[in-house]
């Protein structure tokens, strides 16, 4: 399958997309749980994430908030299952189908209970640790702000 849910609609059809080998996302539950703090808007973790090997995450952390820049440098540098989560978790199902070919199922439950799936909720229960649970609630609060932020008709288009 190809790349193109990655893609926006508007950039040239014409582009070539190099396919770039997916990194390892095994990380201590410690970091998971920075992660997630960085995520509801600590800055201090998020430079932490930054400084001390985990980049991918920091990056993480601003394309949840929508920014381009942090999501094409997750697919240009091997994190397109981090992206895919996201795209899950708003909502896109051709990423997740993308993320069940490539054996992420965790990524898989972790976006679609992100995005208000209770079957995805129950098997994070069961199957992951209570830090990738932790993670799920911290970026669903955010995605839920953002969206109210863009329904809201005094806030239309204001990100977090």
């Amino acid at each position: 399958m190809g790349w193109n849910f990655f893609k926006k609609e508007n950039q040239d059809k014409d582009k070539i997309i190099s396919v770039v080998a997916l990194k390892s996302i095994d990380y201590p539950s410690l970091v998971i749980l920075a992660w997630a703090k960085a995520v509801e808007g600590n800055e201090e973790l998020q430079n932490w994430l930054k400084d001390n090997g985990y980049p991918e995450l920091f990056f993480c952390v601003h394309a949840i908030y929508l920014k381009d820049e942090p999501r094409e440098w997750l697919l240009k540098n091997g994190y397109a299952h981090l992206m895919a989560m996201i795209h899950l978790a708003e909502g896109n199902q051709q990423a997740g189908k993308w993320l069940l070919e490539q054996n992420f199922e965790t990524l898989y439950h972790l976006g679609r209970a992100i995005d208000h799936e209770n079957e995805s909720w129950l098997w994070l229960r069961k199957y992951s640790t209570q830090d990738i649970f932790v993670l799920a609630k911290s970026i669903q609060f955010i995605k839920d702000q953002i969206e109210d932020n863009h329904n809201d008709i005094h806030s239309i288009h204001k990100d977090l």
